[in-house]
């Protein structure tokens, strides 16, 4: 007896851009053949996936993750920079990353 399939999205996002791919995945699929199956990575072929990683719902997972119907799964790319490092680096330059804090209008 084959178990049914369960539905998932891959996502993957780059500097002005983000796909979502809903998918149909059988039952025991892991997160990176997940990501293999959607074909997402020729969409964004700048993305190295060597160099990524796999999450679910914005928390990193091992690629070997086995997936669960509703599952959100999305290839992390890594940092240019580590954001303390931007932040020290801005401030010493007397800038900053641009978010506005909770108390400002």
């Amino acid at each position: 007896m084959t178990a049914e399939p369960i539905a998932v999205v891959v996502a993957c996002a780059e500097a002005g851009r983000q796909t979502l791919l809903p998918l149909a995945v059988p039952a025991g699929c892991r997160a990176w053949e997940a990501v293999e199956r959607s074909g997402i990575l020729a969409r964004h072929p700048a993305i190295d996936a060597a160099a990524c990683g796999v999450g679910i719902f914005g928390v990193e997972v091992p690629r070997g993750r086995v997936l669960a119907a509703g599952d959100r799964v999305e290839v992390l790319r890594p940092l240019p920079e580590d954001p303390r490092v931007r932040r020290r680096r801005l401030a010493r330059e007397g800038r900053s990353m641009g978010a506005r804090s909770a108390g400002r209008g």
